[in-house]
């Protein structure tokens, strides 16, 4: 039977679809996370790993707070480096397991308009960035035939508070709401990261890839496409990054390039809208109509 441990499986966004797309695969599935005790205690750690003895462990836990991070860069650094760094430690130690872990396309400066690829230097501008490439480069450093990474963005799905959800939660308290037009970004439905990374685990995948639905948007395109979709009453109005100002700079293009996820599955990533679409059916937030929700 093949057995996975999934950090932040219980509670979070990508660790929640990563526990149902497994089960669904039919794997054995123990969930580990901040309520079973302290992920940066090494004992803790090793006795869980040890305990569980999983083939894979998915480590969907991250400080994801990327304006906060500027501030508290030492507290970012302890889940976005060291725990990385002590979950490939470990594995090395027990001799056994193989490491899935999750990075952002904020290790890319967003400069240039051209598809970022697994090739390409990375080059963040905030302190999220810096300390997810921290991530990546400890792990690979210490279990490089054991480890996969996988850069992703933008996630929307169900099981938590996303931009998608918020955004329709904002419409409908108000008229009109306004959004970011100039960053631009691959929006990715969890459910479909998790079965990429599932695909991937069995493989006994490593290095880095990228991974995320097809297409680029702008916030602005991905809050127009769901207020559409939801036939939401409420207009959205483009705005520029300087009229939305926050501590941490984003990037103001980090489109992945997933060729190599593509050549791996057979064929591409589907489309972001279709998988926006399946995301917003699945939750009931679309309106019963002939053309979808689209007036």
């Amino acid at each position: 039977m093949k057995k996975a441990l999934v950090l932040g499986g219980e509670t979070g966004l990508l660790g929640q679809a990563l526990t149902r797309a497994l089960q669904a695969d039919g794997w054995t599935v123990h969930t580990l996370g901040r309520r079973d005790g302290n992920l940066l205690d090494r004992d803790f750690l090793q006795g869980a790993l040890a305990g569980h003895a999983p083939h894979i462990i998915f480590n969907a836990v991250a400080w994801t707070a990327v304006d906060d991070a500027e501030d508290r860069t030492e507290d970012a650094l302890l889940l976005n480096r060291a725990l990385p760094s002590m979950l490939a430690q470990t594995l090395k130690t027990l001799g056994s397991g193989h490491l899935m872990h999750y990075s952002t396309d904020f290790v890319f400066s967003g400069e240039g308009t051209r598809l970022w690829t697994e090739d390409d230097t990375p080059q963040p501008r905030t302190a999220y960035g810096r300390t997810k490439l921290e991530g990546e480069q400890a792990i690979l450093g210490i279990l490089p035939d054991r480890a996969c990474i996988l850069r992703t963005a933008w996630l929307f799905g169900p099981g938590r508070k996303n931009f998608v959800s918020t955004i329709l939660g904002a419409c409908r308290q108000r008229d009109a709401i306004r959004v970011v037009h100039d960053q631009v970004g691959s929006p990715t439905y969890t459910a479909d990261l998790a079965q990429w990374s599932v695909a991937l685990a069995q493989s006994g995948a490593t290095g880095i890839w990228h991974a995320a639905n097809g297409g680029q948007a702008s916030w602005c395109d991905l809050a127009c496409e769901a207020v559409s979709l939801a036939a939401a009453p409420c207009r959205v109005i483009p705005i520029d990054s300087a009229d939305w100002p926050q501590k941490a700079q984003r990037p103001a293009f980090s489109a992945l390039d997933t060729r190599k996820l593509a050549t791996f599955l057979g064929k591409p990533p589907r489309p972001w809208p279709q998988a926006l679409r399946e995301y917003l059916f699945s939750e009931n937030m679309l309106l019963p109509s002939d053309n979808g929700g689209r007036s």
